[in-house]
């Protein structure tokens, strides 16, 4: 279920050679990397069931890594959403949900569906492919967010589609992606793409400032002040949850950057001292 009003920074997996040194502890254990990451993140989206399935005892073991409050995301498979007609993706959909996500138990946050960039809106298909989600996995409530990447999208008929099913668009900050900045579920959903390894956080302090008041906006159930949303008959303003992931580009500096929103939306989190 959401949590209205909480707002929750992590980055992309947590198995990366270059964040040995720099985000975790010289010489820390790799099986360990994990337990490192979510006492420090509040959140991490899980990237490679976009790819591959795993085993009930992994998902049984990512949950017992894992502090009491942590949540993740997890990437649906691209079988899922890699389809000329999305609503022939049932099989699929319930291989991938059938696969272990319920060894989560309340660590389970979101479910990302991504589409390529050459997948275009056609009303009738993505409804659909929507009517497809379900309402549950297990015995817990779902929450669905979609990643579209084609100019298509920018449609109220899209947003409304999203918003009668309580399904959230994921906003994502890259200038090739459509930006879809509108609240269409009970929380939102944003990947930041363009952190720059250059800058110890990823992003400059001024950069870290106007995000994390953005986050804070989108927790009161407001659009940004300065993002302009495809459909101007939002939603009545009440808090929301919001995830919040530093993934892509700028990836060594990813979790220094996670960190740094983290103490600006969260001052009451508190990770354990290295």
């Amino acid at each position: 279920m959401a949590e209205a009003g909480r707002i929750r920074c992590g980055i992309g997996g947590w198995t990366f050679e270059p964040w040995r040194g720099v985000f975790y502890p010289p010489k820390w254990p790799h099986a360990r990397e994990l337990e490192y990451a979510s006492r420090r993140l509040t959140a991490i989206e899980i990237n490679g069931t976009y790819y591959s399935s795993f085993k009930p005892e992994s998902w049984a073991k990512w949950r017992a890594a894992t502090p009491d409050g942590f949540r993740f995301s997890v990437k649906a498979s691209r079988f899922c959403t890699n389809r000329k007609v999305l609503a022939d993706g049932r099989d699929s959909m319930a291989i991938f949900l059938g696969q272990g996500l319920t060894e989560l138990g309340d660590r389970l946050g979101p479910i990302l569906w991504q589409f390529m960039p050459t997948k275009k809106f056609d009303y009738d298909d993505f409804a659909g492919f929507l009517d497809l989600l379900p309402e549950k996995v297990g015995d817990m409530t779902a929450q669905h967010v979609v990643e579209v990447r084609n100019g298509t999208f920018n449609d109220p008929k899209f947003i409304g589609l999203c918003r009668d099913r309580n399904v959230a668009i994921c906003n994502s900050e890259n200038e090739n992606y459509p930006f879809i900045p509108d609240i269409t579920a009970d929380f939102v959903y944003l990947r930041l793409l363009s952190a720059d390894d250059e800058i110890p956080t990823g992003y400059d302090e001024a950069d870290l400032d106007l995000w994390a008041d953005r986050f804070k906006a989108y927790a009161e159930g407001r659009v940004p002040g300065d993002f302009t949303p495809i459909d101007r008959t939002g939603p009545p303003e009440t808090p929301h949850e919001v995830y919040a992931f530093v993934i892509h580009e700028g990836k060594v500096r990813a979790p220094a950057a996670a960190q740094a929103f983290i103490r600006r939306v969260d001052p009451e989190f508190r990770p354990p001292a290295d």
